[in-house]
């Protein structure tokens, strides 16, 4: 079966957006545009999984949205909305509990990350996490996800609940008239090398909004000047930088520098060293402050103004879940007849 050319891809409003969450993931999305349908989601129901503050959670989901839109994401050509809006996620997601296995779920690293030691007092949602990810990817059938490191067991359970899915009711798929693989097994879509931001403080550490020291991350937010002040005191060795990619192993914060540099540039981090090559901090940093002020601070200024008009940003969202709504709606009432729902 030719499934529609689809994007789809969902990040948590976890609220404090940094360089990290733009160049990894927000960034990269914003071409696809050009070359697929194009379905971006605020997952404000995986959000949950641990306890939110309610007021917070719709800030942190408005601050995700005017992210989007001021990364230069159109929601004239793709679909923004918060994943609350349509309920066929969670009603996917439940068929997709009886599909997939307790033990798939238990091998999910992130689940043994974040659970720990203290697994039997987790919420059973984040146990079941993959799969309403799931359904949030294949109650659109997605065809490509854009994916990172950490999410790519995920997507391979999407791939295996639906090839599951497809196999346990191939018969009633057939007796309905419908195409043997009704779910596709959706690819990763990996737009290069992943773009991995570490703390301004210390290389080893990837950039958190947990930090204690603000300093440490560059928020979305930032205005021009706290965005120069942070590049310019963000730790470093007292060697220059090499003028290889070679010379950049066992220095991670030099690497960190050299890559955001690189990111943001559009660059590769060998054309970077051929042109700062030999140079000193005192070079370079000034160099990265320009770039990151130049690159951010407008986006900075835009979610204010967005986020200054909650009323708008709501209505993006509601317009974008009327958009959504009928394609999950399409696929549920087939799912529904699949499993042998009357109704």
């Amino acid at each position: 079966m030719a499934f529609t050319n689809r994007i789809f891809s969902g990040i948590q409003p976890s609220g404090d957006l940094h360089l990290g969450n733009y160049l990894g993931a927000i960034r990269r999305f914003v071409p696809l545009q050009d070359t697929h349908e194009c379905i971006y989601c605020v997952v404000d129901m995986h959000a949950i999984t641990v306890w939110q503050d309610p007021e917070e959670l719709r800030r942190a989901t408005r601050e995700l949205t005017a992210a989007y839109l001021a990364a230069g994401i159109d929601p004239k050509r793709s679909i923004i909305f918060n994943q609350s809006r349509v309920h066929q996620h969670a009603e996917l997601a439940w068929v997709f509990n009886c599909v997939a296995r307790i033990g798939w779920m238990n091998r999910m690293t992130q689940f043994k990350d974040k659970a720990g030691k203290n697994s039997e007092n987790v919420s059973l949602g984040l146990l079941a996490y993959p799969s309403l990810m799931a359904a949030d990817i294949l109650v659109y059938k997605a065809t490509h996800v854009p994916v990172g490191d950490d999410q790519k067991q995920h997507l391979e359970l999407t791939r295996d609940i639906a090839a599951k899915f497809n196999n346990d009711y191939a018969a009633s798929i057939r007796a309905e008239g419908l195409e043997p693989e009704f779910f596709p097994l959706t690819e990763p879509l990996i737009a290069g090398p992943a773009t991995r931001i570490m703390s301004l403080r210390d290389g080893s550490k990837k950039m958190s909004k947990s930090d204690p020291s603000d300093q440490s991350r560059i928020s979305l937010l930032d205005d021009a000047d706290a965005i120069s002040k942070k590049i310019k005191r963000a730790t470093t060795d007292p060697e220059p930088l090499p003028s290889e990619v070679e010379g950049l192993k066992g220095r991670a914060e030099a690497d960190n520098l050299v890559g955001i540099y690189a990111a943001l540039a559009d660059r590769t981090k060998a054309e970077v060293l051929a042109e700062y090559g030999g140079q000193g901090w005192g070079v370079f940093k000034p160099a990265l402050a320009d770039l990151a002020v130049a690159v951010l601070a407008p986006m900075a200024d835009e979610m204010r103004r967005l986020l200054a008009d909650p009323a708008t940003i709501d209505g993006i969202l509601a317009e974008g879940a009327e958009r959504a709504r009928p394609i999950a709606q399409a696929t549920m009432k087939d799912v529904r007849r699949i499993v042998g729902f009357i109704g």
